[in-house]
């Protein structure tokens, strides 16, 4: 992609079009994965952040201030989710739940927030029992039998950079239905 053609792709992407959206992760996903497995040496770990990552990014593109470059902008959410990724590490947090309560929404209290109590558990089931088939299953496999983004992409069938794009737009899905049922909350 020629530099003079991110600023559109941008628009696009705050806009909510999803193949823009795609296209942005593509074509940064590998400067934020390397970026992301220099400082954490890890690749399932760095695999996690960069989701974490990207999901940051599209919920606040809005916030993005064309003045500066992009890629450094991205870079910053990077370095600011592996900064957390330490604080919690150093803190003993090895719940493996722990990755659920990370990924904050700007819509609504996450969905893995609302998963604290059993009986906002059985709300969000029944929410996620209105999301169409495709995310229904990548909720379940993510968050409630805990599998890994590659175990997901092997049992989908899918390859993993389009496994971790389908769980960043399940959760902001999930997100916008809980947001809009709040107030049972």
């Amino acid at each position: 992609m020629k530099e003079d053609q991110l600023p559109a792709l941008i628009k696009k992407a705050r806009d909510r079009d999803q193949k823009a959206q795609t296209q942005l992760i593509n074509y940064f996903w590998v400067d934020v994965f390397s970026f992301v497995m220099n400082k954490v040496k890890d690749e399932n770990d760095a695999d996690e952040i960069t989701v974490s990552v990207f999901s940051k990014i599209l919920n606040k593109l809005d916030l993005y201030d064309p003045s500066f470059q992009f890629k450094t902008w991205i870079l910053t959410i990077a370095q600011n989710t592996i900064i957390d990724f330490w604080r919690k590490r150093s803190r003993g947090n090895e719940d493996p739940n722990a990755d659920l309560q990370d990924l904050k929404n700007d819509f609504a209290k996450s969905p893995e927030e609302l998963l604290i109590s059993e009986e906002d558990r059985q709300k969000i089931i029944k929410i996620i029992e209105t999301m169409d088939a495709k995310n229904q299953d990548v909720i379940r496999l993510r968050f409630f039998e805990e599998k890994s983004i590659k175990e997901i992409a092997e049992e989908l069938n899918l390859s993993v950079a389009n496994t971790k794009v389908r769980i960043m737009r399940a959760k902001k899905i999930l997100a916008e239905l809980l947001k809009a049922d709040e107030t049972d909350f």
